[in-house]
């Protein structure tokens, strides 16, 4: 029997009470195919004593700073913690902690908790993410990161970082795919009734102007896109269809959805693509041809850019 990866939910006050809990709750849904947990998730304080939170109350956690020892995985959730929040100054006590972590031991950020390792220095030259909203905030106090704002995570090997609250439910169902597989993530993320995998970054959800009585939307180009998957259709024809200039579309657009015509259309390609995959015997170049993405070569590139997996792993996890 393999050895459960232990993973440390590290609460910083004042923590995010959602972020604090969304290990837990999926790491504990990843199970082997004997129904045994891959994974032993302990929740603590760098003090031993409770954790307050952001939204007025506190959390005990179950067991106290041993847990902290020398982890598998060590993860920070979102925190609204002075001094990284603020001056970029971190308690040497804690600093020293996360510094000092053995170069085994995998280390996470949710949200916010990337203040915390950039505030350790951990970030420097590496890419990372966290929630929009303090997107400029952490660039003035981290200059040295190289700060993505508009995905959902980041994996740059031992250091993960997501971005805002239910980000960490992508980023640790991501990890769960990257230990064991698709299938194994999947099960875990049907047992919280939250999908395998969201399209887009978090781009999509940043706050936007409303746009003006005068300024047209995008939605019946996007529907008339839906009814034409499988054909060729250019930035231009997009825009001619909206009756506007392909700048000005594009602008709208983006607007609208938080991304880009063309990886919009990839998006529903692919969605479309998964779709024929769970539901149909159809060969993989036919399912490629029908969804637009011309070969089952182009398929298997994007699936796996996308999923992290084949079309035939794909099918096989979904049609079991």
């Amino acid at each position: 029997m393999t050895a459960q990866h232990r993973i440390a939910v590290l609460g910083l006050p004042e923590v995010v009470g959602f972020d604090l809990v969304i290990p837990s709750q999926i790491f504990t849904g990843a199970l082997d195919e004997s129904g045994t947990p891959l994974y032993d998730v302990q929740v603590c304080s760098f003090d031993g004593g409770p954790i307050a939170t952001t939204k007025g109350f506190a959390i005990q956690p179950g067991t106290g700073p041993e847990a902290l020892t020398a982890p598998d995985t060590l993860i920070v959730p979102g925190t609204h913690l002075a001094g990284p929040r603020t001056d970029g100054t971190l308690d040497p006590r804690l600093a020293d902690y996360l510094t000092g972590l053995p170069s085994r031991t995998r280390v996470m950020s949710i949200c916010t908790g990337a203040f915390v390792l950039a505030a350790a220095g951990m970030l420097d030259g590496r890419p990372a993410t966290t929630h929009w909203k303090h997107v400029d905030d952490f660039r003035r106090l981290y200059p040295k990161v190289r700060l993505d704002p508009d995905v959902l995570f980041v994996d740059d090997g031992d250091v993960l970082t997501s971005a805002g609250v239910a980000a960490g439910i992508d980023l640790c169902l991501h990890v769960i795919r990257r230990d064991h597989g698709s299938e194994v993530a999947n099960r875990a993320a049907r047992a919280s009734v939250v999908p395998p995998w969201r399209e887009g970054g978090q781009a999509q959800y940043v706050e936007r102007p409303v746009p003006g009585p005068d300024d047209s939307g995008t939605s019946g180009t996007r529907a008339w896109l839906l009814e034409r998957l499988a054909e060729p259709v250019t930035l231009e024809q997009m825009a001619e269809h909206a009756g506007t200039s392909v700048r000005t579309f594009t602008r709208r657009f983006r607007d609208e959805t938080g991304t880009s015509p063309m990886d919009w259309l990839l998006q529903q390609r692919l969605a479309h693509a998964r779709h024929l995959l769970e539901t149909t015997d159809l060969p993989i170049d036919a399912v490629a041809e029908r969804s637009g993405l011309s070969t089952a070569s182009s398929l298997r590139k994007h699936l796996r850019h996308r999923l992290g997996t084949s079309p035939a792993t794909y099918r096989r996890t979904f049609r079991s």
